[in-house]
């Protein structure tokens, strides 16, 4: 019997990582498998799972499988294919703007306020606009926090204003006067039609108006939030999904310390 049917040789995988031309990961470094799902409103059957698999293909993926596909009515199906993808990314040429700045524990900025600013700091946040939304802003804000990150209401060294949803900018602007506020925190989630980005630029427009963007420190939050938009729109930082109070807290306070503004 031939040898050659019992053959001990293992298919040798590609093991080579180059960072300038990176592609997704599945089981070998550079296979490029990618899994994705999506609905058409067709009908469950054959006929769908071909229009799937030749959708696929049109993406630009490679040997295109359909495994997993089912009714969610008589004239929708929802698919979960797999492939391959072809195209790199060059990750060494990527430059991301962040916040560069090692977040403090809670009681570390309790210590860092009492050292450096020796007062109480004044937090004013809010979900402006027709926003009502308010589960960013309570995670950053309330006591209670969100996922083992306390909020800026449980801080000693912090004094934390949560104004809710749907606050207007110029009432927003107003209690921040009157409460005196040092730092400014908008939460925006509704992005349709870009309402976040006019509603960020009118508020900062109107801080400007009253003398007092340059008087306090302005962060901006939420789900397609990143600190790169958030400098361009003209505030001092911008946080997305994962990050928590103890992020925007130290961010904060140092930047009051390196502006002068204690």
């Amino acid at each position: 019997m031939s040898a050659g049917l019992y053959s001990t040789d293992k298919k040798e995988f590609d093991k080579t990582l180059d960072l300038t031309k990176i592609k997704p990961y599945g089981d070998t470094m550079n296979d490029g498998k990618v899994q994705l799902s999506f609905t058409l409103p067709v009908p469950d059957g054959d006929k769908a799972v071909e229009a799937a698999k030749q959708l696929v293909k049109k993406m630009g993926l490679l040997e295109p499988s359909i495994v997993h596909h089912k009714a969610l009515d008589k004239n929708f199906t929802f698919f979960v294919a797999y492939g391959s993808c072809t195209e790199t990314i060059d990750y060494e040429s990527i430059h991301v703007q962040s916040v560069e700045v090692d977040t403090m524990s809670m009681e570390e900025v309790d210590d860092y306020i009492r050292e450096h600013i020796k007062r109480k700091i004044v937090i004013l946040g809010a979900s402006t606009g027709t926003d009502a939304h308010t589960v960013g802003i309570d995670a950053v804000m309330n006591m209670k926090g969100y996922a083992g990150h306390y909020g800026l209401e449980r801080y000693q060294m912090i004094e934390a204003y949560n104004l809710g949803s749907q606050v207007e900018n110029e009432d927003f602007i107003k209690k921040a006067i009157e409460v005196k506020a040092d730092v400014l925190l908008v939460s925006q989630t509704v992005t349709q039609k870009n309402v976040h980005i006019q509603n960020l630029t009118n508020l900062v427009e109107l801080l400007e108006a009253e003398g007092l963007r340059d008087k306090i420190v302005l962060i901006c939050g939420g789900p397609r939030i990143t600190h790169e938009l958030a400098k361009e729109l003209g505030y001092d930082a911008g946080f997305g999904p994962g990050k928590y109070a103890d992020d925007v807290a130290t961010f904060a306070v140092t930047d009051m310390v390196e502006r002068g503004l204690i």
